[in-house]
């Protein structure tokens, strides 16, 4: 299972790396724009992805948007994480398609309880 970590920010990449590298049997990759996300989605089987929403160049409500508008990912679980202060980003990430929503700063164990859940649940 190959988890995809998309943020400009390697202290979020670091601390989701931890967070989630005690799941077996899990690959993470990383990318800090939405456009190499969007290349590693074509090269790769991705099974989940974890999106910051403010990303250098295209920002993660767009990549969310992206991702879903392709008929083969649209079942991937998405997370987005924001430290955006706009009390409408939670709902408008659900909106473009995120499966849930963690305001930074995010506990670690709830972002990898919530990414088990949704991968068991497909």
């Amino acid at each position: 299972m190959t988890i995809l970590l998309v943020d400009d920010a390697e202290d979020c990449i670091a601390t989701l790396e931890i967070a989630l590298q005690i799941l077996p049997g899990v690959t993470l990759r990383v990318a800090q724009s939405a456009e190499e996300a969007l290349a590693l989605l074509e090269r790769e089987t991705i099974s989940a992805m974890i999106t910051d929403l403010q990303l250098p160049g295209m920002n993660g409500f767009e990549l969310i948007g992206r991702v879903r508008g392709e008929p083969r990912f649209r079942t991937i679980p998405i997370l987005a994480v924001s430290a955006v202060a706009d009390p409408s980003a939670p709902q408008a990430a659900l909106d473009s398609g995120a499966n849930a929503f963690f305001r930074k700063p995010f506990s670690p164990g709830a972002v990898r309880r919530k990414l088990e859940e949704l991968i068991h649940a497909m």
